[in-house]
């Protein structure tokens, strides 16, 4: 109505104004219009499967360029991967609602939440050495929290859900989530958000990086392994390019009988970083 009013008896700039703004409604109208149809064209050549897999080996080539981010020159090692690059003030500030479920949780709770597998293992291990200091305890039981969430959101392929960890789940976890951790992807005319080789890849990394401000900068590779659903190599590639010193585990009471755990220490100095060439021979990564 305010436009038709303007067209009716509007002065010229006004006037001119108007016919701009329809001009560039039109304009980007048509851009995405043609994107749209460019997307559909090449899903429709190549078929979504095959540039999906096109995408994860794409992305499995550089691992370090999804790690994040390492300060080589720090003098303690919880400065190389800094926590608040994990986790903002304000991203660890809105954790404190649904973590206050792992605050107060009882041996009992633990042992029926391991039956019903509604956490991965390395959170159900780690609740059962919840600090007694309060603000300790609200920390660690924070970032467990968020340990899960990363780890069952990368348990998902293409999201639909505009909030796919539930309700409970913050805006701006979600928020992060999404913007951080997904590729877009288009199908059906439509946008998607995909989590290829390369947003696992980064999930993995940020997931080890948290497990290590949560245990001391130490922690088992191998439990994070299998809650990540990964291959050894996968797992050992990630973590070498973390910088991290590799070892077997002994006389863990975490350890199975069928397994050799892997620890990963942060350290320094930093092991020095092996040149890209090697890499490769390794050609199947996802």
């Amino acid at each position: 109505q305010m436009d038709l009013c303007i067209e009716a008896f509007g002065t010229s700039k006004q006037k001119r104004a108007l016919n701009t703004r329809r001009m560039n409604a039109v304009g980007s109208d048509v851009l995405s219009t043609a994107v749209t149809k460019a997307a559909a064209n090449v899903i429709g050549t190549k078929g979504i499967t095959a540039l999906i897999q096109d995408v994860a080996q794409d992305d499995a080539q550089n691992i370090s360029t999804f790690l994040p981010s390492c300060n080589e020159d720090a003098e303690k090692p919880e400065d190389v991967y800094k926590f608040e690059d994990i986790l903002s003030p304000a991203e660890y500030e809105a954790l404190q609602v649904p973590a206050a479920v792992f605050v107060n949780i009882t041996p009992e709770e633990i042992t029926k939440r391991a039956e019903d597998k509604s956490h991965c293992s390395f959170v159900l291990e780690e609740l059962k050495f919840l600090p007694a200091d309060e603000k300790s305890r609200d920390h660690k039981a924070r970032c467990l929290w968020f340990l899960d969430t990363l780890i069952k959101f990368s348990y998902l392929k293409v999201i639909k859900k505009k909030h796919p960890m539930g309700p409970e789940c913050p805006h701006i976890i979600s928020r992060k989530l999404m913007k951080n951790f997904t590729s877009l992807t288009y199908n059906n005319g439509s946008v998607q958000n995909l989590i290829s080789a390369s947003m696992k890849a980064k999930i993995t990394a940020y997931v080890i990086a948290l497990a290590l401000h949560i245990n001391n900068f130490q922690t088992d590779l191998t439990i994070l392994q299998n809650d990540m659903k990964l291959q050894e190599s996968r797992m050992m590639d990630i973590a070498k390019a973390m910088r991290l010193k590799v070892s077997k585990a002994k006389d863990l009471p975490s350890l199975e009988n069928d397994q050799n755990h892997k620890l990963g220490t942060l350290s320094l100095p930093l092991p020095v970083q092996k040149a890209a060439g090697n890499q490769r021979k390794r050609k199947k990564m996802n």
